[in-house]
């Protein structure tokens, strides 16, 4: 069993009490007891290289909480078929410098969601191709791809959805081991 993991969750979602960010809390709400889990927002300046020297507090804290996590989830909207620009931001941010960024092998997991019927599968596989090129070995099963979210809390954002409820204790159990096989792989 792993010990002491730290987990970041990059909420793709702006908005204060968007469905990403109500999904997110049920992840670590769910999260198995070694695991602790910090909320990342994606709210910070465009990532722009003129600014490497001299980077912008919002990126160096965001930089800071990625270096110090075992493994890093993705929770994303799905937005035009893809994932939002504020969480393409946050991949440049922490993808930076180039080829020193804190993303570069990190292990990942991508969670998407929509309240559409169709679901947020290609946001989910956009996001996946730009971990690709960051070399983070992404778990691959369980899927998480939560259709109809709005579905799961009232108005007031309490989580109802028991009964159709989307695995999450599976989704971080297997993301705990995920990160248990990537450390020893690298070690």
């Amino acid at each position: 069993m792993a010990t002491g993991q730290s987990v970041a969750i990059i909420i793709g979602s702006l908005r204060q009490n968007s469905l990403t960010r109500k999904i997110a809390g049920q992840l670590v709400a769910h999260a198995p007891d070694h695991m602790n889990c910090t909320l990342l927002s994606v709210d910070m300046p465009l990532y722009n290289q003129d600014l490497d020297n001299d980077p912008p507090a919002a990126w160096q804290a965001f930089r800071q909480a990625i270096t110090v996590s075992d493994g890093v989830i993705f929770a994303s909207p799905e937005y035009n078929r893809s994932m939002p620009g504020g969480l393409k931001n946050a991949i440049d941010i922490g993808s930076r410098p180039y080829m020193q960024g804190v993303l570069i092998g990190k292990p990942a997991a991508v969670v998407s969601q929509s309240p559409s019927p169709l679901g947020p599968t290609l946001a989910n596989h956009a996001l996946r191709q730009s971990l690709v090129f960051l070399n983070m070995p992404v778990l691959q099963q369980p899927e998480l791809y939560i259709n109809r979210s709005v579905t799961l809390f009232d108005e007031e954002g309490a989580y109802i959805g028991a009964e159709q409820a989307p695995p999450f204790a599976a989704f971080m159990a297997a993301f705990s081991d995920w990160i248990s096989r990537m450390s020893k792989a690298q070690a």
